[in-house]
């Protein structure tokens, strides 16, 4: 792996723009309703706890894309 392709993905990227940290909250608002629909709809159980883990999943590599994207 080129050490420029890890320096990239292990360096802080800051919203430098309002319009990132808007994404940035569009996505934590969007994930954040999804989990609460999830929570009311599903059964507690193993399956349920993966599912909110992966929801967490997801918000997190869609911020890290936004915040990735052009840095």
């Amino acid at each position: 792996m080129d050490p420029k392709d890890i320096e990239h993905r292990f360096a802080f990227h800051a919203a430098s723009t309002q319009e990132k940290r808007d994404e940035h909250t569009s996505v934590r608002q969007n994930c954040r309703r999804l989990a609460d629909l999830l929570n009311e709809a599903l059964p507690e159980g193993r399956e349920k706890d993966v599912v909110m883990t992966k929801l967490e999943e997801v918000m997190f590599w869609a911020n890290a894309a936004i915040a990735r994207a052009g840095a």
